[in-house]
């Protein structure tokens, strides 16, 4: 088979996956604005923005040679779960005839995951596969770990664009890992690399940290989202994001009654402002929203794409919660007809109520007087 996959976080854990399987592999290259044209041209006017980008990415693997797509499914009423049905139906009307794999969580059906497992595993005995995929989750693990560093480190680097030049080469040097041996080694050697890279100093309590919360695919992939991480960093502005390829894995692999992911543990501390979960990560991200502020971050940054139903809940909610926990936050809606100039003012208007929070303590709201209005016309304008 020859397959693809959305191109969202850790790409490299992907390919390895279906590597070590015996498939070949059809790369999704990350979207630009030629897969976004392309995706929302094929796609129906108000669907999800994710549901666009993610079209355009599958039309252009199919059109390098792709005939197997493998993707997550959704559950809910979050549309994610129907997108791979979608996908497919829109394709065969192009006149591609593509297969999809979907995989929901092993909870909600293990009979169908087993299945899909099936399809995809090669006639390689079951044994072999859980190792290949257990190599690739932890490729997946590591390589998420050094990307958190980098988004906190980023910030402090004295010449722009050295941290990415080395977060690239470090992402090359996972591809070429194929036993737990190579990973070790190139783990050290990654973290060797971004010990290397010169920092500014900064004071303790000058520096800032804002989380990101949101919607899996717009927080993770950041052609969709501006490169919002590169750009605060670039601010000197510390980031944290909720969403890793690793954690959504656990998430769906890890029972609650062992301890569960942490997305499973914020979830609590969202009920003291929604009483239930609506679909998508509403509850989630509410429950990290309040995570944040008790570990101390200075605000708090909400990704949701345009007319998505599960982050129009968490946005209702947000004036509520910035308030009682008196936490900034900035909700951004994020859809095909971003307006890069005004969502980049946006930021840094942002990012400047949080410095002066910083600095003051806690922002209030001023008082403004309604005007009075009178029919009397006042006597300068009198005739």
């Amino acid at each position: 088979m020859k397959v693809s996959f959305p191109y969202m976080g850790c790409v490299t854990g992907y390919k390895k996956v279906f590597e070590t399987l015996g498939h070949e592999v059809v790369m999704p290259q990350k979207p630009t604005q030629k897969t976004i044209d392309l995706g929302v041209k094929y796609s129906p006017e108000f669907i999800c923005f994710p549901f666009k980008v993610i079209m355009g990415t599958y039309i252009e693997a199919v059109q390098a040679g792709a005939n197997v797509i493998v993707a997550s499914g959704g559950n809910g009423p979050c549309r994610a779960g129907l997108y791979g049905e979608i996908h497919q139906k829109i394709l065969k009307s192009m006149g591609h005839d593509v297969k999809f794999i979907v995989f929901d969580s092993m909870f909600r059906d293990f009979g169908l995951f087993y299945d899909n497992l099936k399809k995809i595993k090669n006639k390689i005995p079951i044994i072999k596969v859980l190792k290949n995929l257990w190599l690739s989750y932890q490729i997946i693990c590591r390589m998420d770990e050094i990307e958190k560093e980098i988004k906190v480190l980023r910030a402090y680097e004295q010449k722009r664009g050295d941290f990415n030049r080395v977060w690239l080469e470090i992402q090359r040097m996972y591809d070429g890992c194929w036993t737990q041996k190579d990973i070790d080694k190139v783990t050290e050697q990654a973290r060797k690399m971004l010990q290397e890279v010169p920092l500014k100093k900064v004071e303790e309590e000058e520096k800032i940290r804002i989380g990101i919360v949101g919607e899996i695919y717009v927080i993770m992939e950041s052609s969709t989202n501006m490169d919002i991480e590169q750009t605060l960093n670039s601010m000197g502005i510390e980031v944290e994001s909720v969403q890793y390829i690793s954690d959504w894995v656990k998430h769906n692999i890890q029972p609650n009654f062992i301890g569960g992911s942490k997305s499973h543990q914020v979830i609590h501390k969202a009920k003291r402002f929604v009483k239930m979960n609506l679909g998508g990560h509403d509850m989630e991200n509410i429950g990290w929203m309040v995570d944040f502020k008790e570990r101390g971050f200075d605000a708090v940054v909400h990704l949701m794409p345009f007319g998505c139903l599960p982050e129009l809940i968490t946005q209702s909610a947000i004036p509520t919660i910035s308030q009682e926990l008196d936490l900034p936050i900035l909700s951004l809606s994020l859809d095909e007809q971003n307006g890069t100039a005004n969502n980049r003012t946006r930021i840094e208007a942002f990012v400047d109520l949080v410095r002066n929070k910083k600095r003051g303590g806690s922002v209030q709201k001023k008082e403004v007087k309604e005007p009075e209005y009178t029919d009397k016309v006042p006597e300068e304008l009198a005739g």
